[in-house]
Order: C-alpha cells, then structure tokens, then sequence
C-alpha cells in the first residue's frame, strides 16, 4: 500500500488499517456501544475522517437517521490549523435537540476537534456519546468508544491513495 494525502508516502513506523481490519473494528466498536446499553437515535459523522468510520456504524447499529458535522483542523501530515473550524453547511439543530447522539470520528489526536463538537451538541441538551477507531495519548478528551489506542500515525485505507484525478 502506498500511502497519500496526510498520510505521508513512508509507511515505516505507521498503523495501517486495511479494509478487511477496517471492517472487523467497526463490528468491534458497534459490539461495545450495544454492550454499554447506549441506544442512539442518531448518528451525527466528523467530516471527513468519521464519515466511512459513521456509514459502517449506521447499519451495524441499526440507525437510519445520520448525518454530518463538517470540522477542519488537520491541513497535511502533522500540520494543523492554529483551532478547529466549523465549516458550512451546518447541522439542522432543531432536529437534534434533546436526542441521544452518537459522535464518530476516525481518530482522536489532540481532541480538540472532538471537544468543540461535543460541546455544540450538548448546548442543545443531547444526550451525546463519541466513537472512535483510534486514540491518541496527546488527546485531551477522551471518547466513550474506542477500537484501539495508538500513538503511530494512522494510514487509513480511504485516504492512502491520491483523488482519482491527480493519479
């Protein structure tokens, strides 16, 4: 596998996380929320990296209402805006008030990302839980589902190739 996008071209010293991995941790990650006995209403992805990660969790729990919350932080490997953005266009929040919500991303790294989305949320009195494939030690919050921990760069399988028309 060649790794592309912010995943750099050096796979030395990297986690990678094929397609058939990708599918037996989400089957993980939606055994622990079923186990925990969190039922969410709604499954709300962190644009771009939560979105495959929120589209496997969507079927393998059994929730048809999903959406997206778009967040730029990371620019390239490594490299990160000076705080996380929201970006248009934004969540119906009359739609989400007072509902259980499940967050998913692909990693949380610092937390910051997962932090600020969590917080909008909760100001509209949802009851919301986050999911992860991977954690970092250097996050500052800390998700209530996680598949594995990791302090490697992570090469995921959706970002490890350049978009179909600069190859």
């Amino acid at each position: 596998m060649t790794a592309y996008h912010a995943d750099a071209s050096d796979l030395e010293g990297k986690e990678i996380l094929t397609w058939e991995i990708f599918g037996d941790a989400t089957d993980e990650l939606a055994t622990q929320i079923h186990h925990s006995g969190f039922d969410p209403e709604i499954l709300i992805a962190v644009a771009r990296g939560g979105m495959i990660p929120g589209g496997a969790l969507t079927y393998s729990l059994g929730v048809k209402l999903t959406d997206a919350i778009n967040v730029e932080f990371y620019t390239d490997v490594q490299e990160t805006l000076p705080d996380p953005l929201l970006l248009a266009p934004m969540l119906d929040t009359d739609s989400i008030r007072n509902k259980r919500i499940l967050i998913v991303d692909d990693v949380v790294d610092s937390g910051r990302t997962l932090a600020l989305v969590l917080e909008l949320l909760r100001g509209f009195g949802a009851d919301v839980r986050s999911a992860v494939l991977y954690a970092k030690p250097t996050t500052i919050i800390h998700p209530d589902f996680v598949w594995k921990a990791t302090d490697k760069w992570i090469v995921f399988p959706w970002s490890a190739k350049p978009p179909v028309g600069q190859r």
